[in-house]
């Protein structure tokens, strides 16, 4: 797996081995670091983030001390945190309502909007090699003038058209989708609380290691192809989904809704 350039806080109070633990612990809470796969070695954690071998290898050691990951000579450092994740059901039609009555209450600002080659983690929720073109999209998005979230989408280079700012500015991504008559047959997110590394910390103006929400999105289309992944982090403080559960067993068992608080 191929690592960004990291960031740690060099003046900050929290430790950079720490800073490091809590980085590695939310990607591996959160699901972007699997059960079973590889973690950064020491050496990795020192060319990534510019820290000692020392603090690499604090920084593993807590992880391992935490039952997240175990450390085997030779073999290498491998996740084995398991998350306990319970699905509901829900209505696609009122998520997408859902999303859309939202966006009509705050302002985005697109950041950036370009084509890439997926790494690794992305191209697998596509059923895609690594390497393979997608169109991928940045913007924040805020409420009365403060950010309340980061939202990252990435979708095949065939719908990159979509992708405009004019359209990413006034609409959600589902609502876009459904506009251009792809039906939307399934999604599936997946909500964990991770805390904000150095650039959620500058995007989102909060504090250093601020709890966040962090939600993934991949919706398929009504023929089973991906065609849409959403990276969304967002304040806990200002944000809060609310899913009203019904006693019946089908499709309709969950509506999800989403409230931010001003």
């Amino acid at each position: 797996m191929k690592e960004a350039k990291g960031v740690v806080d060099r003046q900050g109070a929290v430790p950079l081995y720490h800073q490091l633990f809590l980085t590695l612990r939310d990607e591996i809470t959160s699901g972007q670091r699997a059960y079973g796969s590889a973690v950064p070695t020491e050496l990795d954690l020192v060319q990534i983030y510019g820290v000692s071998r020392i603090t690499a290898r604090r920084c593993l050691d807590e992880l391992a001390n935490s039952g997240l990951v175990e450390r085997r000579r030779r073999i290498g450092t491998r996740v084995i945190f398991q998350t306990p994740v319970r699905p509901l059901e829900a209505n696609i039609d009122q998520a997408v309502d859902s999303l859309v009555a939202f966006g009509q209450n705050t302002q985005v600002r697109v950041i950036d909007i370009a084509e890439e080659a997926a790494g690794p983690a992305v191209a697998q929720r596509f059923g895609l090699p690594a390497g393979a073109a997608l169109v991928r999209a940045v913007r924040v998005r805020s409420l009365d003038g403060a950010p309340l979230g980061e939202v990252v989408s990435y979708v095949p280079a065939r719908l990159g058209p979509l992708m405009t700012r004019e359209n990413l500015t006034t609409k959600p991504m589902l609502a876009l989708l459904r506009g251009a008559g792809i039906g939307i047959g399934h999604a599936r997110q997946t909500i964990a609380a991770v805390s904000a590394d150095a650039a959620l910390t500058a995007a989102l103006e909060v504090e250093p290691r601020a709890p966040l929400l962090r939600i993934e999105r991949l919706v398929s289309d009504s023929a089973g192809q991906p065609i849409l992944l959403t990276i969304a982090h967002y304040r806990a403080d200002r944000y809060q989904i609310t899913l009203d559960l019904g006693a019946g067993g089908g499709g309709d068992a969950g509506a999800l809704g989403t409230q931010v608080h001003s």
